[in-house]
C-alpha cells in the first residue's frame, strides 16, 4: 500500500556536512529532503546532475548558488537546475527547510 502522508520525524537522519541533518523520503521520481541547518554549520560548495527547489520552513540560513549569495528567510524558495554550484550556511539560529530533487539523489538512499 503506498504511503501518502509523511511524518518527517519518523525517518532516518543523517549527516551530510557537521551540524547539518537530513531526513529523506522518496517518491516515483522525486525525493523530498527535509534539512535541518545548525548555527555556523557549512554545505561545502557542490553540484549535482539533480534539479533542486525548495522552501525555507523556519529560520533562515546563507545560501550561495551559482555566485549569488542571499539570505534565505522563512517562506522563501528557490530553483537550482542541476549541475549549478551551490552551498548553505548556518547563521545565529536552526533553520529548518524542504529540498525537492529530481531525480532520486541515490547516494542518499
Amino acid at each position: 500500500m503506498p504511503q501518502y502522508f509523511i511524518d518527517p520525524k519518523t525517518l532516518p537522519s543523517k549527516e551530510i556536512a557537521p551540524g547539518t541533518q537530513i531526513r529523506v523520503a522518496y517518491g516515483d521520481k522525486i525525493m523530498l529532503s527535509f534539512v535541518e541547518i545548525q548555527p555556523g554549520s557549512l554545505v561545502p560548495m557542490h553540484s549535482h546532475p539533480h534539479e533542486q527547489g525548495g522552501v525555507c520552513l523556519e529560520g533562515s540560513f546563507e545560501f550561495t548558488i551559482g555566485g549569488e549569495t542571499r539570505i534565505v528567510r522563512k517562506g522563501e524558495g528557490w530553483m537550482i537546475p542541476g549541475g549549478v554550484v551551490h552551498s548553505a550556511r548556518g547563521l545565529d539560529g536552526e533553520a529548518y527547510v524542504l529540498d525537492i530533487f529530481y531525480p532520486h539523489r541515490e547516494e542518499y538512499k
